[in-house]
């Protein structure tokens, strides 16, 4: 079943709220409104599929600091910045912190929605890369201690004999240990094996 992107909505002016989730909507978005930015903590959305339109001036916890907090919980949501009070330094520091885009009202409906998309798919790669990660910490837990040492020695780009060399066996055992690494590790070739790996490092 695929799970639907949705709009997340935080802004305290609830007329602001109103017409901006009745534009999307008439746009077949599926959007879900709320007027601070503790309601939205309290929510169980922080990683859900689509994106989340964040405004900037808001009381108690504002945007940039909602933001923040979210950075903090590793909320996979990409944050579109919409306000009326935006400065560029404010901007600037939204982007760098990793801000999909950062609009100033009056917007044009066009421009929220091409930043929509864009976030959407941001979203999309994001999720992509968690579920690999997730397979590839799976496929490394099913390795025995041994299998997993002789595939440390596999990626460094040494020979069977010398992997037999350092690990004080013989070069039909680490064969036989090489062979069931690229089965469990789902593998056709080296490269893949490296390159699963260093995905998984990077984390």
């Amino acid at each position: 079943m695929t799970v639907p992107y949705r709009v997340f909505l935080v802004d305290d002016q609830p007329t602001v709220l109103k017409a901006i989730a009745r534009l999307l909507t008439l746009e077949n978005f599926e959007v879900a409104t709320y007027e601070s930015a503790q309601e939205f903590i309290d929510s169980a959305n922080l990683n859900a599929r689509g994106c989340l339109i964040l405004d900037l001036s808001m009381p108690i916890i504002n945007g940039m600091e909602l933001y923040q907090m979210l950075i903090e919980k590793k909320c996979s949501l990409p944050v579109i910045f919409l306000t009326g009070h935006g400065s560029i330094e404010t901007g600037v520091k939204a982007m760098k912190l990793g801000a999909a885009d950062f609009l100033t009202k009056p917007m044009q409906k066009e421009e929220l929605i091409n930043a929509i998309h864009l976030a959407f798919e941001k979203n999309r790669v994001s999720h992509a890369a968690e579920l690999k990660l997730n397979e590839i910490n799976q496929r490394l837990a099913s390795l025995t201690p041994r299998e997993r040492d002789v595939l440390d020695q596999i990626i460094t780009g040494k020979l069977n004999k010398q992997i037999a060399a350092d690990l004080g066996t013989v070069e039909q055992t680490v064969k036989i240990h090489r062979a069931r690494v690229m089965t469990k590790m789902k593998v056709r070739s080296i490269a893949e094996l490296v390159k699963a790996m260093e995905a998984f490092k990077s984390t």
